[in-house]
């Protein structure tokens, strides 16, 4: 489909699904963005549901201003993914072990490397910015400073929630890898450190919807904001490539034998910032649960773990600021899900993924996400497909 227009306050609303699909809180929550007076554009991804501070599979197009609530506490969340020489025969018919193995070598949940990651050890990771990205730490905001350590320990883990470490096969039985995640408790802290700072700001006392706070240029606290927000974002992407080394080096001592090749990693990310031009303006662009699709962009569309997930390419749709969903997006929230399905209907609709099965992961169900291949089939003018992939192995924080 191409979008629907629903009109708004400053701007219309173009929506890549149905409005009538979408909840009242989250098509509020739309409204509300369509109102700030520094807004040039919102699109809305077919993924789109309600979300803290603002809703997740939106893209908000502002000159001058950005919302820190917006881009949400998981800055730089994304997605990486690569291809292997492996084949599906080449996998045994009990993935325990794997599952086990990758869990040994990558943390997951609230967990941390027991000594910081040393990427001069890692197999084919380049480390020639790697000091000056620390050395940038001081910069950054003093109310986090004292988190340093802890910053170092957990980069290369993965957190929890819907962030996940997969092993996929694709239809041409090729085996993939795959990961979720984002900037795990340093990005968290710098955002909730801002979010307060924009709160108390005099020009966001009479916005609609106090968590759409803004900064606007030309003032110290946006330029503390960007730089800890650029920050976040490099620290994000550090950690999806340091786990993806790591999660190479397992599959090749796990498969020794077949000696895997690994194509070019394929990485974005989907709750960030960018500076963008539009329409002769340069706008601060916020992805909150999106992709950037520019043309032959390569992005990763998610399902869920029980779903197929898709690597696609971008069609440079600037009506979308050249954007996509960034998966198959909730239709149900996590209490929800808890309450509704039982570990049984976990079971069954896991039935085939080595993965959790247990109450503990009962709120990533596949039944609480939209079905992913109707998302797809919304956003057929902001992406072509390179390939489908289906989960074999599922990790889970």
């Amino acid at each position: 489909m191409s979008y629907v227009e629903v009109p708004g306050a400053k701007v219309p609303i173009r929506m890549w699904t149905d409005p009538a699909s979408v909840e009242d809180v989250a098509l509020q929550q739309l409204q509300n963005v369509a109102t700030l007076p520094w807004i040039k554009g919102l699109a809305v991804m077919p993924d789109v549901h309600y979300g803290k501070g603002a809703t997740v599979g939106s893209v908000i197009a502002m000159k001058g201003a950005v919302c820190p609530a917006a881009v949400g506490v998981d800055i730089g969340c994304g997605m990486s993914a690569v291809k292997t020489s492996l084949t599906a025969n080449d996998l045994p018919g009990d993935l325990s072990r794997l599952r086990s193995k990758i869990e040994q070598a990558i943390p997951v949940g609230r967990g941390m490397h027991d000594d910081a990651v040393d990427p001069g050890r890692l197999h084919g990771f380049g480390t020639s910015a790697w000091g000056d990205f620390w050395s940038r730490f001081d910069g950054i905001a003093d109310a986090v400073k004292f988190r340093h350590e802890r910053a170092a320990k957990q980069m290369g883990t993965l957190g929890s929630g819907n962030h996940f470490i997969e092993v996929c096969v694709d239809a041409s039985d090729s085996v993939w890898l795959m990961l979720h995640s984002g900037s795990r408790n340093i990005g968290k802290e710098l955002a909730d450190h801002h979010i307060g700072v924009a709160r108390k700001l005099p020009f966001n006392q009479d916005l609609v919807d106090r968590d759409l706070a803004v900064f606007v240029s030309d003032t110290p606290q946006m330029a503390a904001y960007r730089n800890d927000l650029f920050w976040a974002q490099e620290y994000a992407k550090y950690n999806r490539s340091i786990m993806m080394a790591l999660l190479k080096d397992v599959v090749r001592k796990e498969f020794k034998k077949a000696k895997p090749l690994f194509e070019a990693e394929i990485s974005c990310h989907h709750n960030y910032v960018s500076e963008e031009r539009y329409e002769g303006m340069d706008l601060l662009v916020t992805r909150k649960g999106a992709i950037r699709a520019g043309s032959g962009d390569y992005g990763i569309i998610p399902g869920s773990m029980g779903a197929g997930s898709y690597i696609v390419k971008g069609l440079g749709n600037e009506k979308a600021f050249n954007s996509a969903s960034h998966g198959a997006g909730r239709r149900m929230s996590r209490n929800a899900a808890k309450k509704r399905f039982s570990v049984r209907d976990l079971e069954e609709q896991t039935q085939g993924v080595e993965c959790r099965k247990d109450s503990g992961v009962v709120d990533e169900i596949p039944g609480a996400y939209k079905p992913i291949e109707q998302v797809m089939e919304h956003q057929r003018d902001l992406v072509e497909v390179v390939a489908k992939l289906k989960q074999v192995v599922c990790v889970k924080g």
